[in-house]
């Protein structure tokens, strides 16, 4: 082959070592297309269109708090509603994350359990539990299960009752497989008595003084921690005292906004 046709194949045809001038060598640069800079500048934020009754209402405003939620036990079924009320004062926290595995006819298929808590340290708070087979996604969804869970925590005094709520108002108690674990009102100044995760979740609570006592197999964290939201959640399951006064029972949002939910929405 003579130097001049090696000299075209090398530029225009696939002839020779590189892709020369004329194939696909330079074609993929930093502009667009697949190269690095397609996909750069501002992100727009994503505007959130509510799906359910609750939701349309909350966006509107027609709802001014979370405890208008919990007065009348709707279900909550997005977590953006949580968001809209507690987005600023709510704290996540990742408690474990732990593998699990699956016999499969490959062979073993490992996913990753993640155990996620929400609360703002004001009478607040929500556990989610996820499996995923990446530990990004498995957070990701434990936090929005957590959020999907918020309860509220009633709170008390141990003894006089001046100043605000400090401990649990009566001994209250939590179950999830074989742990049981039980939280006492301690006076004030005694601190959290437990262990860390423990202190974490009655702390993102927002209870400052209180015992704790757990038996079982306390070592499996995730029946541990939940135990203790169980707990935490029974605090508004007893009727003391206190809320035997009988007061008048105001319509519920989805009958007092029966006109606007009644539109179609656009």
């Amino acid at each position: 082959m003579s130097s001049e046709g090696r000299g075209e194949g090398g530029r225009g045809g696939r002839g020779g070592f590189g892709r020369g001038e004329g194939g696909r060598g330079r074609g993929r640069g930093r502009g667009g297309g697949r190269g690095r800079g397609g996909g750069r500048g501002p992100r727009e934020e994503e505007v959130w269109v509510p799906v359910t009754k609750l939701g349309r209402l909350v966006k509107e405003g027609k709802i001014g708090s979370i405890e208008e939620i919990f007065l009348f036990s709707l279900p909550v079924k997005e977590a953006e509603i949580i968001d809209y009320f507690l987005k600023d004062k709510l704290q996540d926290e990742v408690m474990k994350i732990m593998p699990v595995q699956k016999q499969s006819s490959a062979g073993q298929r490992t996913r990753f359990k993640a155990f996620v808590a929400v609360g703002d340290g004001n009478g607040h708070i929500g556990m989610g539990v996820k499996c995923s087979g990446e530990v990004a996604n498995a957070i990701r969804g434990a936090i929005t299960s957590a959020k999907l869970n918020v309860c509220p925590v009633r709170r008390g005094y141990w003894g006089r009752t001046a100043g605000l709520p400090h401990t649990v108002p009566m001994k209250v108690t939590g179950k999830c497989g074989s742990v049981s674990c039980r939280l006492i009102p301690a006076p004030r100044g005694t601190g959290l008595v437990s262990s860390p995760a423990g202190k974490k979740l009655m702390t993102m609570a927002g209870v400052k003084d209180c015992y704790s006592s757990s038996q079982g197999h306390t070592r499996t964290m995730g029946n541990y921690i939940m135990a203790i939201f169980f707990a935490l959640r029974n605090t508004y399951k007893y009727l003391s005292p206190e809320l035997w006064v009988e007061n008048p029972i105001p319509a519920g949002p989805y009958q007092e906004h029966t006109d606007f939910l009644s539109k179609k929405q656009i």
